[in-house]
């Protein structure tokens, strides 16, 4: 963390006071701007009075990823658990799966670089951190990549509403895995769609067809989580 900033003119809670005795404790530079000012830097309607200015993210590598870079405390590797989203683009929705991912030990999230929401002040407030401990590659086709992890024998599962398969039947194990979900509305996108080994889709016994892709995300990952493990 390079900088703190507190708006001034505010009634300061106790959570904004223990990030300033935190960040004074790191020799942490803490300054204030007054209000007007402090809105224009933050750029989120919803700040609640502080700033932290960090270094950028490192963007991982995706062959990395693939090898699986965490490890348990007896120093085994992981074999990979991965996300790839297709076409994501509401900031709050990625900060959310981001949030679930990290929770659930996925290894890396990939991102496409073009057609996609990237990690902004907005997605970084909703994933509550777990930007700070999941590796993120941004790739340049996620279709290409897909080969690339399939040739790199992951398994790669596709999350559709028009899945040949359930989440309760899918063809995992141990083996690395990466799940693909799709954009709101959208799905995956057809060539995405067509180099995934499997798709399949959550059941639904409603009225709605659908879930919220975040909330998608989260009952897929963890169903994988629970038949790998």
């Amino acid at each position: 963390m390079r900088e703190v900033i507190v708006a001034e003119e505010m009634d300061r809670s106790e959570i904004v006071d223990d990030i300033v005795d935190l960040a004074n404790d790191l020799k942490v530079t803490v300054r204030s701007l007054p209000r007007r000012r402090f809105d224009g830097e933050a750029r989120t309607e919803s700040s609640q009075g502080v700033i932290a200015r960090a270094v950028p993210l490192a963007e991982a590598d995706l062959d990395e990823l693939v090898r699986g870079t965490r490890r348990r405390g007896d120093g085994e590797r992981v074999p990979p658990l991965l996300i790839a989203l297709d076409g994501v683009t509401d900031p709050g929705n990625l900060g959310a799966i981001l949030r679930t991912a990290e929770c659930a030990g996925v290894t890396g999230v990939i991102l496409p670089r073009h057609r996609a929401v990237h990690v902004t002040p907005t997605v970084t407030k909703a994933a509550a951190g777990a930007i700070e401990h999941l590796p993120i590659a941004v790739v340049g086709g996620l279709a290409a990549t897909i080969e690339r992890l399939r040739s790199a024998g992951v398994w790669v599962l596709g999350l559709d509403a028009g899945g040949d398969a359930t989440i309760h039947s899918m063809n995992v194990g141990t083996e690395p895995v990466c799940l693909v979900l799709g954009a709101e509305g959208a799905g995956l996108s057809r060539l995405v769609r067509q180099r995934c080994d499997q798709i399949v889709s959550i059941p639904m016994h409603g009225t709605l067809g659908s879930l919220n892709v975040s909330n998608a995300a989260a009952v897929a990952i963890y169903e994988v989580v629970r038949r790998r493990s």
